[in-house]
């Protein structure tokens, strides 16, 4: 079974590394193919017990056929138009979608396969809802053969995002996270900030934003930068509650901390037409913030509990800094040299930063060389590149059949008018409504799974009501986010918790004061738009973060600070007035 997840992860990794030398591959070719190399990581390679691997061998077999058949007959496919013909076509159709929805089943659970099937249910029978939920109708040969056979449904432009770029930078991910590179952000951390008071808190702040970049993943973030972080901040006599939620809401931050800020971003560029460039510019000043908040708040608790720095037999040495941090340092710089100066599209950049990855993975701290050594870090890359791609696919290719219901029905348009009426056509309302959905999708579903179907409903009718494209679609992906530490379902404060043992509520109760910039800059975003300009107008932005600035950390120090219940009433109120004052006033 080993040689075969091998042989089939290096399969999956050079497939996406090819598409990006070999040029121009079509997208009914590229996109069933990408399906097809992920289904064995789903159906084959995970864990389960007989029937479960039977029934998913059956699965594999026949998604992969009916993938790699349309791919096969893409010309042909081509030239229908949407429309099936054929019974046969119509059993590869339904072939493909109960595939799509077991294998997002399998990948994250029920909660968005769920939501998808009841999409089909609507296109199907939706015509018999009466009302302007209804729909007219449309003939099954050409509902089915849209999501299917064309580029309408699973074989979608999200599908492309999957194949064309998140691929790449989890690839990439994965080619950093197996060699040395996660020490080197450790060791710079602590080398940063471990000397400082509550230095342990700060350490996981750094480190978790330093491999939030490059893992897109709140879970993946606490689980390995927690193993480290978690045991020596309960050594230095930090609360536990308080070490769980310093690790659930640092690592939440690296979804939104450039340059790779997970699949989410990718799928930006390819919803509003933005660069990758362009949104790395927009977002790089309120990530900067939200760890400041973060920052500020552990300076709080650690006035109320005197967390200490790390001994310094603790800390690495400056050699040992030095050494690790070209790890991660030399990639990335080949990443931003391809993307800025060289001006390669931000995958082609990736891709030459994954090979120099791959080279160092033959080169150990130490100074040694160790052929062994080096061949697992090579299968480790592998196998993880392939796992994680294959779950985002899984994600997406089930969430772009809802996008295609939506198209194809015209629901995305009646939900729209829905907010519009609902908030009276006032832009705040229609935010607060927005920020909710997103809160209840993000409980159940991945968050880009939950930013894309909110954004695809309430995207147009944030613009509408004057946002800019970005701008809206920034605001529903932070509030996306916010399951990761809110109750009742924050995956980040789970797995924190279970890791410290210690009772999840209250670390989700800590990493929501921790945490409140989640909450709060996406309002600032809209409030003050300025903090998004810092390619355009750096002076407004620059002017806009310290403004931002300091009413975070006012309501950080009111929610935190050990204060008398007035003084800190008093610090909320005007962490508020300095925010959101001049919105109010104008």
């Amino acid at each position: 079974m080993r040689k075969a997840m091998i042989v089939s992860a290096v399969c999956l990794v050079v497939f996406h590394l090819g598409l990006i030398f070999w040029g121009l591959v079509p997208n009914l070719v590229s996109r069933p193919l990408h399906l097809a190399f992920a289904l064995p990581w789903i159906f084959l390679f995970a864990e389960g017990g007989r029937f479960s691997k039977l029934s998913g061998a059956v699965l594999c077999t026949l998604g992969m056929a009916a993938s790699i058949w349309v791919a096969w007959q893409h010309s042909m496919l081509g030239d229908q138009y949407g429309f099936l013909e054929g019974n046969y076509q119509v059993a590869i159709a339904v072939t493909l979608l109960v595939v799509v929805l077991e294998a997002a089943r399998r990948a994250i659970s029920w909660p968005l396969p769920l939501v998808a099937l009841i999409a089909l249910m609507y296109g199907l029978f939706g015509q018999y809802i009466p009302g302007e939920f209804g729909h007219s109708g449309t003939p099954l040969a050409s509902f089915l053969g849209t999501l299917t056979i064309a580029e309408g449904g699973i074989w979608g432009s999200l599908a492309g995002v999957s194949v064309s770029v998140v691929a790449i930078f989890v690839i990439f991910g994965a080619v950093l996270n197996a060699g040395e590179a996660g020490q080197g952000f450790m060791n710079i951390a602590s080398a940063a900030a471990g000397q400082l008071k509550g230095g342990a808190a700060k350490v996981s702040v750094i480190s978790s934003a330093l491999f939030g970049s490059i893992s897109g993943s709140a879970s993946a973030n606490v689980a390995s930068t927690g193993a480290i972080t978690l045991p020596a901040m309960t050594k230095l006599g930090y609360p536990k509650r308080l070490a769980a939620a310093v690790e659930a809401v640092a690592s939440s931050g690296g979804q939104i901390m450039p340059p790779l800020m997970g699949a989410g971003a990718y799928v930006m560029v390819e919803l509003t037409g933005v660069s990758y460039t362009a949104i790395m510019a927009a977002a790089i000043l309120p990530a900067f913030l939200y760890f400041f908040a973060v920052w500020v708040g552990i300076n709080a608790y650690a006035g109320r509990y005197d967390l200490a720095g790390l001994a310094v037999e603790d800390r690495p040495s400056p050699s040992a800094v030095i050494i690790t941090s070209a790890f991660f340092a030399i990639p990335f710089a080949v990443l931003m040299w391809g993307i800025f100066v060289a001006q390669h599209t931000p995958q082609y950049a990736a891709c030459l930063a994954i090979l120099v990855g791959f080279v160092m993975l033959f080169f150990h701290a130490d100074g040694s060389f160790d052929l062994g050594r080096t061949l697992g870090r090579l299968e480790n890359a592998v196998i993880n590149a392939a796992r994680q791609v294959s779950m985002i696919a899984a994600i997406i290719l089930c969430a772009s059949i809802i996008i295609g219901v939506l198209s194809i029905t015209g629901l995305g348009v009646k939900i729209t008018s829905l907010i519009l009426s609902a908030s009276g056509g006032l832009l705040w309302p229609s935010l607060l409504l927005t920020a909710l959905a997103c809160l209840v999708l993000g409980m159940e579903i991945p968050t880009t799974a939950a930013y894309v179907i909110c954004v695809s409903v309430a995207g147009p009718a944030l613009t509408k009501l004057g946002l800019e494209p970005l701008q809206a679609h920034l605001f529903v992906f932070w509030f996306a986010l916010l399951s990761t530490i809110t109750p009742p379902v924050c995956g980040a404060v789970f797995i924190a918790a279970g890791m410290i043992g210690e009772n999840w509520l209250k670390v989700a109760v800590t990493a929501m004061s921790l945490g409140v910039g989640l909450y709060i800059i996406p309002l600032t975003m809209i409030a003050n738009p300025s903090i998004m300009a810092i390619a355009t107008d750096p002076v407004s932005a620059l002017v806009a973060l310290v403004q931002i600035g300091l009413g975070l950390a006012l309501i950080s120090y009111a929610l935190i600070g050990a204060f008398t219940p007035l003084r800190r009433l008093g610090m909320g109120v005007a962490g508020f007035a300095v925010l959101f004052g001049p919105v109010m006033i104008g």
